[in-house]
Formats: C-alpha cells, structure tokens, sequence
C-alpha cells in the first residue's frame, strides 16, 4: 500500500515538473524565476521518492525472506517418534524372552551339543536318550508358542501402524516448511523401519520353530536306531523269556 502511494506521488511530481517547465526565466517582485532549476528540483525529489520506493520493496522481500526461512526452520508439531521406539522395544523384548533355546549363538552351540548329538550315542545312557527326547519335544513345543506370541504382538501393532500413519501423512501435507516435510519423511521411515522390523521377527520365529522341530525329529531318528540296536544287540539286548499266562 505505502509503495503504491509513493508510485502515484512519484508520477504526479513528475507530471507536474514537466507541465510547469517553462523555456525562459521570468522575473515576478524581483524574484528571479529559473524554471529549469525548479525542474531539475522536482525531478531531484522525483528521483529521491523513487529510491525510497525501491528501499522499501526492498525491506518487503527481505522481511518475506526472513518469514519463509522462519517457515523453512519450523519442527513439525507431531512427533511419533516416542511410541514407534516402544513398538520395536515391544519386540525386541519378545525376542529376549525366547524359552529354552535363546536367539544367541552360544546358547544354540551349548543346547546342541547336549541335546541334540550329531555324533554316537552308543556311549549315551538310556535314561539320558530318555531324558533328552523329552526336553527336544518341550524346546519344539515352546517354540511354536513363541511363535504365536510374535504374531499376536505384530497383529496388535497394526491398528497402531494406521493411526501413526494416519497423522504423518496429515502432518506431511499441512507442513509448512521443509524442514516439517522433511521431519515427517523422517517419521514415516521410521514407522517402516518398525514394520520391517515386525516382519524380521515374525520370520526369525517363524524359522526358529521349523529348525528346531527338524533338529529334534533328526535327533529322534538317530536316537530311534539306537535304541532298536540296543534292543537287538546279542546278549545284552531283548531276551525272549517264557511267560506262563494260566496256572
């Protein structure tokens, strides 16, 4: 508004300095009159009210570029970042709660050499073959529980997955800067972090239990043809003896 008023007056000074130029000097109550001075005058304030014009566009642009970069540093007023943590500590945690054979190397190496033999079991005891088949069952069994687990927290992180989806995307498209957008980009990579990481766990138990089920079927087999040598070895094995059923 004020540019346009000093545009307006600029031109009216300078209308009226061209209107009011006169050829000659005259002379009025002994008071020389130079037109062309008076002329270079008013184009003088013309070009002074020009320059004050241009200074203050100037400050507009700049107070505008102060305004966008202001926008451009604004955070995003939605953070999710808080509860997508808890999320995959949710599941970290399932992981840390694995029964009888843990998601770690050492433990796998130590349940293995104990209970699932690769080698002879000639020099095993019978009660400990017994013993062992017994707790291969409870590992498989366990196994397929932590299973179900981990599908049931995934599934129940899905309803939660839309809403924070939801209000990301609704943050993404009101944001008013770059630096919002980019805050919500980094959110929504996020949450597909976590659901990457909710399907890592789900096919990490979901293997877990079919390694563990063919490990113990492979050990029972080999713990089978043991015990049927045991049983048909001479001498130390099954004995028929008579049985009188009637006296």
């Amino acid at each position: 508004m004020i540019r346009t008023r000093l545009v307006s007056l600029v031109n009216g000074v300078t209308a009226l300095a061209l209107v009011t130029a006169m050829p000659a000097e005259a002379q009025f109550g002994g008071i020389v009159y130079d037109p062309t001075n008076h002329v270079q005058t008013v184009l003088t304030a013309a070009r002074s009210l020009q320059q004050i014009t241009n200074q203050i566009t100037q400050i507009q642009n700049q107070a505008q570029s102060l305004i966008n970069q202001a926008r451009n540093l604004a955070n995003l007023p939605t953070n999710l970042l808080a509860p997508i943590q808890q999320d995959i500590d949710r599941t970290r945690a399932l992981i840390g709660q694995a029964q009888q054979i843990a998601y770690k190397v050492e433990n796998i190496d130590q349940v293995f050499s104990q209970r699932y033999p690769s080698g002879s079991l000639a020099g095993t005891s019978n009660a400990s073959l017994v013993g062992n088949a017994q707790t291969r069952w409870t590992d498989a069994l366990a196994a397929y529980q932590d299973t179900l687990r981990t599908g049931a927290t995934v599934a129940g992180n899905i309803d939660g997955t839309r809403n924070q989806t939801g209000r990301l995307l609704t943050a993404s498209q009101g944001a008013t800067g770059a630096l919002q957008a980019a805050q919500a980009g980094n959110q929504l990579i996020a949450l597909e972090t976590r659901q990457l990481a909710d399907l890592t766990a789900m096919l990490a138990a979901q293997a877990r239990a079919q390694n563990i089920q063919a490990a113990r079927a492979a050990s029972d087999e080999a713990q089978g043809r043991e015990q049927t040598r045991r049983f048909l070895a001479p001498g130390t094995g099954y004995a028929a003896q008579s049985v009188t059923l009637f006296q």
